[in-house]
């Protein structure tokens, strides 16, 4: 092998252990500075309207996309007895915006059928599964940097509200348990609720994905 080759092959390993180096420093000070996890999205409060009354529904006005104040109407069920009728209203439990509906005009239903979802796009928040593992550096209050993946480059600003006390698996229809001896040990996430500041007008609807940056205090 050659002298010239050789100096070439050194100095390719010598970028290779800085590389390995500085990266290796970054995620050495990115743990010990903060909490991160793309395991979140954005969430909010769930408003189910539903019908207050057996009958058919008149006036529906709940459209997607359209905002509606607490107390408002957003339709009527007409309430048939004997000869006679009147309209029980659909009431909006507080200020939302319907995001899905499934009512039509004329439609008869039962009380309780769920006629629109809804929610208040002033009072999201992000819900973030952390690790168990993180759990001990977690402290309400500390700063979180968010950003949405619908809006790269933007960065949000929040921080703790509340930390779930109780592992998400423990909701889920189908909890992991061990029934045999072959167990294998998965690391379990706890919902942690991020408040985010300024977001209003950047378009932010439930669901979206989102990663997070907790400061650790």
């Amino acid at each position: 092998m050659g002298a010239k080759r050789m100096k070439i092959l050194l100095i390719v390993a010598l970028v290779i252990v800085v590389i390995g180096a500085v990266a290796g420093i970054w995620l050495y000070n990115n743990s010990r500075l903060y909490i991160s996890t793309n395991d979140a999205y954005v969430d909010g409060r769930q408003i189910v309207i539903g019908a207050p009354a057996a009958g058919k529904i008149v006036d529906w006005r709940g459209t997607v996309g359209t905002t509606f104040g607490s107390g408002s109407t957003v339709g009527n069920v007409q309430v048939k007895s004997g000869n006679s009728s009147s309209d029980v209203p659909i009431p909006v439990p507080t200020d939302a915006t319907i995001v899905q509906r499934s009512a039509v005009n004329n439609e008869f239903v039962a009380p309780g059928t769920p006629l629109a979802y809804a929610y208040n796009m002033n009072d999201l928040w992000v819900t973030a599964n952390v690790k168990e593992t993180d759990l001990h550096a977690l402290r309400l209050g500390e700063a979180v940097d968010v950003t949405v993946d619908a809006y790269p480059g933007v960065v949000l600003h929040g921080q703790v509200e509340q930390i779930g006390l109780a592992t998400a698996n423990t909701f889920s229809l189908l909890p992991s348990s061990s029934n045999n001896a072959n167990f294998t040990k998965v690391t379990q996430v706890v919902p942690v609720k991020i408040s985010i500041q300024g977001y209003q007008g950047l378009g932010l609807v439930p669901g979206l994905s989102v990663s997070v940056r907790i400061h650790k205090q």
